[in-house]
């Protein structure tokens, strides 16, 4: 159980991480043309960080199915 709770605990503090990401593309792209140069960058921690998340997801999910 500790495991799950732990996959549990990382799935939350990767969502928040996801979310903070999207809303700072979000905020870039209200800005723009201001800060250009920027968007590859801040679209690549987006990319990271749901990529992460999707990952804890789906090992929360197989954890929960064994």
């Amino acid at each position: 159980m500790a495991d799950l709770d732990t996959l549990r605990a990382e799935a939350k503090r990767l969502n928040a991480k996801a979310t903070q990401a999207k809303m700072d593309l979000h905020d870039l792209s209200e800005e723009l043309p201001t800060n250009w140069e920027r968007i590859l960058d801040v679209a690549q921690a987006a990319h990271d960080a749901h990529a992460a998340l999707m990952t804890a997801r789906e090992r929360l999910a197989d954890a929960q199915a064994s």
